[in-house]
């Protein structure tokens, strides 16, 4: 695309907001500390007790009994919620692995249970008394080891996992110059300032949760089908988040268990997952290995590029959409993407800031200035050369155009 020429209308150009000293509207809130987090509604309930999540001391494996007659007995425990006193649960649509486990294991530190007291003091010592005897079973934990198990997902990003356009490998064994590389990225967890954090409440059969939530319709349809109750009998209230990035865009184990501990306790009950918990409990960018090649001619003009890369999940889980961008970004008459999903006994995989593409673009611009250095063309020239009007892999689909008044207009050579 290019913008060459200003698009004179839009408040960029006329520097009405960048440039000017803006008073955030949350600012005066967060630096006097009085943004009303989930955690610390005080204006919302009275006398909430506290609830300490007991994640999973295994991997993978199966739960044969929990002890509870400790942790019941200690000073303040107010009720101790786990699968079998739960009741029936459902699973959300966007709940790759159950919030609570039992019998079975699926991950490390998946809540087994929630315990919850007077007071967290009591809650947290409380939680160390309650026993849980595993039964531990082999997992896959390492991508490279189930590489060659990976199968194609239903789709990234709702398109086909594999896509193919013209002689990818006769294109790219005969050019001049070429590059083929693997690059790979580790799993990533988000480290949030504030944790995934909620108060429930119930009132009769109807839920209200306050909660740290990115997504409010998602997170309140979820909570209702995995409890078995109508959606317009939960309300869920984020006025302010302290960091997501995709980690709190769906319902996570905090924000079922305030709202089961809240039913057994009779009392309105907040949970924060505890900092060591947030990198299992919750999601994480999954690791990947990523095989890119790309084919020159001496002239600099791509005529093959091929991005292929493996990832893993929970069963039914997705795929990390690291070739997606290569389908959209420079010419080249012989195209081919692949993408692999193999099964990891691991937490969740799923948004992470720029799912697919922080981890893509990394693979495929990386081989970009190896491709330049072989050429001995400046890396800026080689993308000029090789920018394209039209999205590669559609044919002729053109690039998205700015419309009248947003900061550029598409400009055609």
């Amino acid at each position: 695309m290019k913008f060459d020429t200003p698009a004179t209308v839009n408040p960029i150009d006329q520097l009405k907001t960048i440039g000017q000293p803006m008073n955030r509207i949350d600012g005066l809130l967060k630096t006097t500390g009085t943004a009303p987090y989930a955690y610390e509604r005080h204006d919302v309930v009275q006398h909430p007790a506290y609830g300490y999540v007991v994640g999973s001391a295994i991997a993978k494996g199966r739960i044969r009994s929990i002890g509870l007659a400790q942790a019941s007995r200690a000073p303040g425990v107010l009720a101790i919620v786990t699968a079998q006193t739960a009741g029936k649960l459902g699973q959300g649509k966007m709940n790759t692995a159950p919030l609570l486990a039992g019998p079975q294991v699926a991950h490390y530190h998946q809540a087994v249970a929630l315990v919850v007291a007077e007071t967290f003091e009591q809650a947290r010592a409380a939680a160390q008394l309650v026993r849980v005897d595993y039964e531990p079973v082999a997992g896959a934990y390492d991508l490279a080891k189930a590489k060659d198990s990976a199968v194609p997902p239903d789709s990234i990003n709702g398109d086909a996992p594999d896509t193919a356009i013209g002689d990818f490998e006769g294109a790219f064994a005969s050019a001049p110059v070429k590059v083929d590389a693997t690059y790979t990225t580790p799993d990533q967890s988000h480290a949030m300032m504030e944790p995934h954090a909620t108060l429930a409440a119930w009132k009769g059969d109807q839920l209200t949760v306050w909660t740290s939530n990115q997504m409010i319709a998602w997170g309140q349809g979820e909570l209702a089908r995995t409890l078995g109750i109508p959606k317009d009998k939960v309300r869920l209230v984020s006025p302010f988040i302290g960091g997501g990035f995709g980690g709190k865009l769906f319902l996570r184990a905090d924000a079922l268990l305030a709202a089961l501990g809240a039913r057994a306790a009779g009392r309105p009950v907040k949970v924060a997952l505890q900092r060591s918990l947030m990198a299992n409990n919750t999601t994480h960018r999954p690791a990947t290995i990523q095989r890119v090649r790309i084919a020159a001619g001496q002239d600099g003009r791509i005529t093959a590029i091929g991005h292929e890369s493996w990832s893993g999940d929970q069963p039914g889980g997705a795929a990390d959409g690291a070739v997606d961008q290569t389908r959209r970004m420079y010419a080249g008459t012989h195209r081919m993407t692949a993408t692999r999903l193999a099964v990891l006994d691991l937490p969740e995989a799923n948004a992470m800031r720029a799912p697919g593409e922080a981890t893509g673009h990394m693979a495929l611009e990386v081989a970009m200035d190896e491709l330049a250095e072989k050429l001995g063309i400046d890396p800026v020239e080689l993308r000029i050369r090789n920018d394209t009007q039209v999205v590669p892999d559609s044919g002729k689909k053109p690039q998205p155009k700015a419309k009248e008044g947003t900061p550029a207009q598409e400009h055609k050579p």
